[in-house]
């Protein structure tokens, strides 16, 4: 995909607030400090279009970004460790849930874990979701540049068995340092455009 333009075009937690044009959207999701934005920005090849943080829960409302004047990606607010109050916490499970489970335009979902480690509860749980909302889901492995060669081939069958995914389930590495995986996971944006 030749990428021409990229551009922030709103932030909302409501669905009235949502871009109306019916255009096809791909979410990305992920715990706080995944390396959701970094990935949209490699993708996107800005370096800031989507902020990123060293503190997690960063991003705190649902963001689209309008590609190429064709699509959106989104950028959903991140679950587990954000330290923001829990009443914060549960406003944003519940709008991301809203928004995976009803929105028309939404092709697919980009899951991302870190490589480092075994995913977490809230992983399982919205891998579960996805899958009773049957949204396509493709699982990125982030921060691959920071797992020893070594280790990677068993740090992806760690991620692999903690999502109880099949050995023939696509998992992507990726790195935002090395930009490893970039091609790959455009190859599969294309596919549900």
């Amino acid at each position: 995909m030749r990428l021409v333009q990229a551009s922030f075009v709103c932030s909302a937690l409501l669905p009235e607030h949502f871009p109306r044009d019916n255009r096809p959207e791909f979410a990305f999701v992920g715990r706080s400090n995944v390396g959701k934005s970094s990935l949209l920005n490699t993708l996107l090849r800005r370096k800031e279009l989507a902020r990123t943080s060293g503190k997690p829960g960063k991003t705190q409302t649902i963001n689209f970004f309008d590609v190429n004047g064709a699509f959106y990606f989104v950028d959903l607010p991140g679950y587990g460790y954000a330290r923001v109050a829990k009443s914060v916490k549960k406003e944003w499970g519940r709008r991301m849930t809203d928004y995976l489970r009803s929105r028309d335009p939404l092709r697919m979902v980009t899951l991302l874990v870190d490589a480092r480690h075994k995913p977490a509860d809230s992983d399982l749980q919205l891998l579960a979701l996805l899958e009773q909302s049957e949204k396509p889901t493709l699982i990125v492995a982030t921060k691959y540049d920071k797992v020893k060669r070594s280790m990677r081939k068993k740090h992806l069958d760690m991620i692999r068995d903690g999502l109880g995914l099949d050995e023939s389930a696509l998992i992507i590495p990726f790195s935002s340092v090395t930009s490893e995986g970039t091609r790959e996971i455009w190859n599969v944006i294309q596919e549900f455009k």
